[in-house]
């Protein structure tokens, strides 16, 4: 079964094409690498598959569909208040003189407390009083300008990368993104965030609920920084670790979400090769307890090591799709990043 499919992913700034026409399929129970030159556009990839980027060709699916917000009754009505907001203020904008001198100087008395029953009474009437062109068309223009200022708001956020993330797709990043005061086992309750469900009245007035899921997610942060090997170092600020354990944090901060799929962007950059062996136990672990992985990597031990299958990069196109057998022999690769002897 799939869990991540690109189709044609094309990504392009202006005139520049960074990723061109991708095609790749990822299985469940899979670690699969993504490798290439520098500027290949791995890190491009990463971020239209995560909805940083929205892809300008292609689409990406999850499980068999694309991950974007429904249209539910939610988002109906978050429509209505933007067609009643802008229309009423295009409304009262467009009639701004009458409406004041009925509601407001009309009532006023000085030395006397302003009536503000008689003041609403005073706008209303006044609003209905208006003819048709001043009344009814500013309503219905503002309020139509504020309904597709709203449309197109919700369009270009419908991949926004906290839908993605909550429909189980979870990353890392090239530089590392800590907050580097918090300690670590705050950094990966961070992570898990948008899984907790207390609300703000609960937390305000600590409610039973309040507590019993601190708890709880306190004790899945202790255990996801044990699954990592950070589980003695967990009330110790992130930003005293040395850089391998800060990389283990990362991928412990990204596994609070409990994703289908773990996306992790250069894991062993700057590790020493005794952790990038202690990193490759953890990628397969991850593996292990139900997560499907896709990595980039230029460290070739670790990506021939634990990939079940490569896909290479090179100039934004796909060259090559394999298992790591394949990969190693393939003469294109060899040129992508030796080059060629007639070029040497």
């Amino acid at each position: 079964m799939s869990v991540l499919r690109a189709d044609g992913v094309t990504v392009k700034f202006g005139g520049l094409v960074a990723v061109q026409d991708v095609h790749f399929t990822v299985k469940q129970g899979e670690i699969y690498a993504v490798i290439g030159p520098n500027g290949a556009g791995k890190t491009t990839l990463f971020n239209a598959v995560t909805g940083i980027y929205a892809p300008t060709e292609g689409h990406v699916e999850f499980n068999g569909r694309e991950i974007v917000e429904p249209l539910t009754g939610w988002v109906i009505f978050k429509f209505a208040c933007a067609f009643f907001a802008v229309g009423i203020f295009t409304l009262v904008g467009l009639n701004v003189e009458t409406i004041w001198t009925a509601v407001i100087i009309d009532n006023y008395k000085y030395d006397q407390p302003f009536p503000w029953s008689v003041a609403a009474t005073s706008w209303y009437s006044t609003i209905w009083s208006l003819p048709l062109v001043k009344n009814l068309l500013p309503l219905l223009i503002g309020g139509g300008i504020g309904v597709g200022a709203a449309a197109v708001s919700w369009s270009r956020g419908r991949r926004a990368p906290d839908h993605i993330a909550r429909s189980g797709v979870a990353r890392t990043f090239q530089n590392i993104r800590l907050f580097n005061e918090l300690s670590l086992i705050q950094n990966v309750l961070v992570g898990m965030d948008y899984r907790m469900k207390t609300g703000f009245m609960s937390a305000l007035f600590r409610l039973p609920r309040f507590y019993r899921e601190r708890r709880e997610f306190h004790e899945s942060a202790k255990k996801l920084l044990d699954f990592v090997g950070l589980g003695d170092r967990a009330e110790q600020a992130a930003g005293s670790l040395p850089y391998g354990f800060r990389r283990r944090l990362e991928i412990a901060r990204a596994l609070g979400g409990k994703p289908t799929i773990i996306l992790l962007d250069e894991p062993a950059a700057g590790m020493n090769p005794s952790e990038v062996v202690g990193l490759m136990a953890l990628i397969r672990r991850v593996r292990d307890a139900g997560t499907t992985v896709v990595l980039i990597e230029h460290h070739m031990r670790l990506v021939m090591g634990v990939s079940d299958r490569i896909l290479v990069l090179q100039y934004g196109k796909q060259i090559a799709e394999g298992i790591p057998e394949e990969i190693r022999v393939n003469p294109k690769i060899i040129e992508a990043y030796l080059g060629s002897e007639d070029h040497g």
